[in-house]
């Protein structure tokens, strides 16, 4: 067998960079100094006169405190604006959003698994397991798992999770009752209020 000399490969050509570059800036999250269209406006601020000012005559307010002109309610009439350092407005809307994230309530769901025809042994070391998560403020999603022909256990599995809620009762309430969703069958739990 004969070897093919080696022939290398001509280069690519260049056709610039293989994905599209944009240049282009983020938008402003708000309209400010020329970028504001409406003829009037309503000035807020701490160290302004409040009231409703020309555009033109509101940018020259702005500019001689060494000021932005920031619209903060563009849709309503006249477009609210406030005169503040823009980069300082940015930060203070950042912080707001951080705080309400922070006092936003966090809902954990747990799930606990059960079988149709589940032990006493395993639905009391279950129910302790439940108990705890609801102490501790988490929701509880409680399913009985039918697998292959154990769906002719339905009501058996029905009982079980009736069973489960009412043992939970003095811990949780329940948000809804045991609904068959394809091979399972699920109830939601929630914490009571202290």
């Amino acid at each position: 067998m004969e070897k093919k000399p080696f022939t290398p490969r001509p280069p690519r050509p260049n056709n610039g960079p293989r994905r599209p570059f944009n240049n282009a800036k983020k938008e402003e999250p708000y309209a400010i100094n020329e970028h504001i269209r409406a003829r009037e406006v309503r000035l807020v601020g701490d160290n302004v006169e409040n009231g409703v000012f020309p555009t033109q005559e509101a940018l020259k307010i702005a500019d001689g405190l060494g000021l932005d002109l920031i619209e903060i309610s563009p849709t309503a009439q006249p477009p609210v604006c406030r005169v503040l350092d823009y980069q300082k407005f940015l930060y203070q809307q950042k912080k707001r959003q951080k705080e309400q994230k922070a006092k936003a309530t966090k809902v954990v769901v747990k799930e606990i698994r059960f079988g149709p025809q589940t032990d006493d042994h395993d639905y009391n070391f279950k129910l302790k397991h439940a108990i705890g998560f609801l102490q501790e403020g988490a929701k509880v999603k409680a399913y009985v798992f039918f697998k292959g022909r154990s769906i002719l256990f339905k009501e058996q599995g029905e009982v079980l999770l009736l069973r489960f809620a009412n043992d939970l009762e003095e811990y949780g309430k329940v948000d809804q009752m045991p609904v068959l969703e394809g091979k399972r069958m699920i109830i939601m739990l929630s914490p009571k209020k202290k």
